[in-house]
């Protein structure tokens, strides 16, 4: 069934006063305007702004809203690069950060945390990590992105290399689906193989199933040590040759983290931090561990593999200062690269991490092609790639975005995928048809009209 853009927004608003207080059903211009964008810098006004307290009012305005066919947008900190928080059709903003942003429970018996979607990343990791535990995933936006959101995102980070992304720590999941019922998805079990796997199937839907209102988290120990260090390379090859010879040595890094020329140029240019400016490439890794022994001889075997594999200089950090030196780079990269063009298209493709050296070469080869810099940094620990097409002359937009295509067409052909990280949401929606089949396509539909028959979660968003 189609949906169509609210009509007679006042009516509804109205009843949704009713149902909220007027203080937490918002329809003027600067609550509309605060929620029409996202990352992307896409501007799409909502026609309604909504500040649920808890999951009943969630399911009344889902109830609602189904019944009159009217649009529904989940957000949470608006962070993602997709639009996937942004509307399509107008309609209603569920913004979930304002009330519904708390730790529910730490449970350090079965190392479990019960939270609610709008806690900050940062903020658990800060939290548990007080209590000794640990929480891996880490988006770069951790400061900002909630944990809601990451769940719906799948969220990664640097250290998916050794601990994995958002899907691998996701336990059980409360949510409340389009029609108002309220569902519990997942147990707190470390073991559950009864009934279908609800939870991993709302993981990465990116608010199109269901409305997530509450997510219990697996928690591990802290571990007491860690270093960093970095190498250097000659040319890019032999730093990816590098990344997954060394993964496959027995060796798992917590991160595996690299920058082409293009980036350490441009790095060293805007904060002059003496970059070695003529390497094809730079690797910065940090291991972790109990035992000082176990730090060292990582790094005595990353060290090993790294020089096998022609690098020019190997420096480890000797303390916290230093390493967070040898960071600094990588952190500042993506701000650093906008010297190469007025309009930043970046992507963030993901391969298997023995095909990194063709990758690389091949949008090499598109950066020739179509005459565009392509600066790519990245989490080469899980072959996740961040490709940035850069694009002086606006009016040679379409042809950045030609560009794009062919290095969605390189990743799929090198059994990658879109999206590691930031989703499919409006930005990749036209090139799922890439990635999947007419019948893969067809069986996501049959999904989203099963958890949805009248579209109102999030229409538009991952080409469904």
């Amino acid at each position: 069934m189609s949906i169509h853009k609210m009509r007679d927004v006042s009516t509804h608003l109205k009843s949704f006063e009713d149902m909220l207080g007027k203080e937490n059903a918002k329809a003027d211009k600067l609550h509309k305007l605060a929620y029409s964008y996202d990352a992307t810098r896409e501007e799409r006004e909502p026609d309604i702004v909504l500040f649920p307290k808890n999951e009943e009012e969630i399911s009344k305005i889902l109830k609602y809203c189904n019944e009159n066919l009217i649009p529904v947008v989940p957000r949470g900190a608006g962070s993602g690069f997709t639009g996937g928080s942004i509307t399509t059709q107008g309609g209603v903003i569920i913004a979930l950060e304002k009330y519904m942003n708390k730790i529910l429970e730490l449970d350090e018996k079965n190392l479990v945390v019960r939270v609610q979607p709008g806690v900050i990343n940062k903020d658990l990791q800060n939290f548990v990590e007080s209590h000794g535990l640990f929480y891996p995933p880490d988006p770069a936006s951790e400061n900002q992105s909630t944990i809601g959101g990451n769940v719906s995102e799948n969220a990664g980070g640097m250290r998916a290399a050794k601990y994995g992304i958002t899907k691998d720590y996701v336990m059980a999941i409360r949510a409340v689906l389009p029609n108002g019922d309220i569902i519990r998805a997942g147990k707190r079990t470390i073991k559950d193989v009864a009934g279908y796997n609800i939870a991993g199937t709302l993981i990465a839907s990116e608010g199109t199933l269901a409305v997530i209102t509450e997510i219990t988290l697996k928690l591990i120990s802290k571990p007491k040590f860690k270093r960093s260090a970095m190498g250097v390379f000659n040319t890019i090859d032999d730093a990816m040759n590098a990344v997954y010879k060394t993964m496959a040595s027995g060796v798992v890094p917590v991160a595996m983290e690299f920058l082409d020329n293009l980036s350490i140029r441009a790095v060293e240019k805007k904060f002059n931090k003496g970059l070695p400016t003529e390497a094809g490439a730079i690797l910065i890794t940090e291991v972790d561990g109990n035992l000082e022994e176990e730090i060292i001889y990582q790094l005595e075997q990353i060290e090993t593999k790294f020089k096998e594999n022609n690098c020019t200089q190997f420096k480890v950090a000797k303390d916290s200062k230093e390493g967070e030196d040898l960071w600094f780079a990588r952190k500042n990269a993506s701000q650093s690269i906008s010297m190469y063009g007025k309009k930043k298209l970046n992507e963030d493709i993901t391969v298997p991490r023995s095909k990194l050296p063709d990758l690389l070469r091949k949008i090499d080869e598109v950066s020739k092609k179509y005459g565009f810099k392509i600066p790519c940094f990245g989490h080469t620990g899980d072959g996740n790639v961040h490709t940035n097409v850069m694009v002086e002359n606006l009016e040679d937009i379409h042809k950045g975005h030609e560009a794009i295509t062919e290095i969605f067409k390189i990743a799929v052909k090198l059994d990658g995928t879109l999206s590691g990280e930031h989703g499919i949401g409006l930005a990749k929606a036209p090139f799922m048809n890439l990635a999947f089949s007419e019948e893969e396509m067809q069986l996501f539909r049959n999904l989203k009209k099963a958890f949805d028959p009248n579209n109102i979660l999030n229409p538009g968003k991952m080409g469904l």
